[in-house]
């Protein structure tokens, strides 16, 4: 009798085991042991280049999701293509962050309005430790709402929302305010919070923060919102090796080949691959030195190798608004 009961303790333990186990894709409804992708492009808004590099690699490649810098002054470009393909997978990228040096956004809220935000040329500060030194939560937060409350008004309906230089995610008031925002406005936000495998991996001095994430995500998900469980956001430094030739069918390669080593390392479970897809016009290096590894993700995503992979791997391809929509349809099941 004590055998049967010690075994059936075993199998409880067992079956407790699995359940943490599963991933966030599990909770959504997909298979389990399923790997799948988001392949989500930032900096739609902040130029001419970065718009049609990023509709580009939606329309003709595997990317399949994208978010808009509100502050850029490209924004209503963007805004009204929407408004002839209202189907895609836009959330908005907000921006406390102006980081290039003669091409530059101020807070939408005005400086007047959030004065602990801004520089003394009236610009979103250039980098992120300035923003956590100088930045009040509650300035913060008065951003943000602008942010998504112009692109409401614009006609922009934001599929999920993210950080622009992972800035919300540099200070605790900031995040809170950043996943708070989400729940009160039904909009999922971009927070790895399963596994973690690949985004870990630069915060292995912080375990602390990772147990934090989870705990978040776990909050989202009590709000109706979906989680992810990993990130791939090392792709904008993936540049050519020294010494190769800097042509495009080197660069669509050299990128398309980091692409397929990083998916190898994927675990199963939702992760988001974010990338920065632009078609450099010849003033585009004037805004920013980056356009070459900007390109490199652009052609990658062209690539037909890559898309080979992905199916033949077996991946699959989600968006944030079906995520939403999983989301909805798994109500309170944990």
């Amino acid at each position: 009798m004590k055998i049967i009961s010690a075994f059936l303790v075993l199998i409880l333990l067992g079956s407790n085991i699995l359940a943490q186990e599963k991933t966030w894709a599990e909770k959504l409804g997909f298979e389990r042991g399923a790997k799948v992708i988001i392949m989500h492009v930032d900096d739609l808004g902040m130029s001419y280049s970065s718009n049609k590099g990023t509709l580009q690699a939606i329309n003709e490649g595997l990317a399949n999701s994208g978010s808009i810098m509100m502050p850029c002054p490209w924004v209503p470009g963007i805004a009204n293509y929407l408004k002839d393909h209202p189907g895609l997978d836009f959330g908005l990228h907000l921006t406390l962050t102006s980081e290039w040096d003669d091409y530059r956004w101020g807070p939408v809220a005005g400086v007047n309005c959030v004065p602990t935000l801004t520089d003394e040329q009236g610009k979103l500060w250039d980098n992120v430790p300035l923003v956590v030194k100088n930045a009040t939560p509650e300035d913060v937060e008065e951003e943000l709402r602008a942010q998504i409350d112009l692109a409401i008004r614009m006609g922009i309906q934001p599929t999920h929302l993210d950080s622009h230089m992972g800035t919300l995610f540099a200070k605790a008031e900031f995040m809170q305010i950043y996943v708070k925002l989400g729940m009160e406005y039904g909009i999922p936000v971009l927070l790895p919070a399963g596994h973690n495998t690949i985004v870990s991996r630069g915060f292995k001095d912080k375990p602390e923060f990772m147990t934090q994430i989870r705990e978040t995500g776990k909050k989202i998900w009590d709000a109706g919102l979906p989680v992810v469980d990993d990130v791939i956001s090392d792709t904008y430094d993936w540049k050519l090796p020294e010494g190769m030739e800097k042509t495009d069918a080197n660069l669509q390669a050299y990128k398309t080949g980091k692409f397929i080593e990083r998916f190898e390392e994927m675990k199963p479970g939702i992760t988001v691959v974010i990338m920065h897809c632009t078609d450099p016009s010849d003033i585009f290096e004037y805004i920013t030195p980056s356009g070459e590894t900007r390109k490199g993700d652009l052609l990658a995503m062209l690539d037909p190798k890559l898309k080979a992979y992905v199916e033949k791997e077996g991946i699959i391809l989600t968006t944030w608004k079906e995520l939403m929509e999983r989301r909805k349809a798994a109500g309170n099941k944990d």
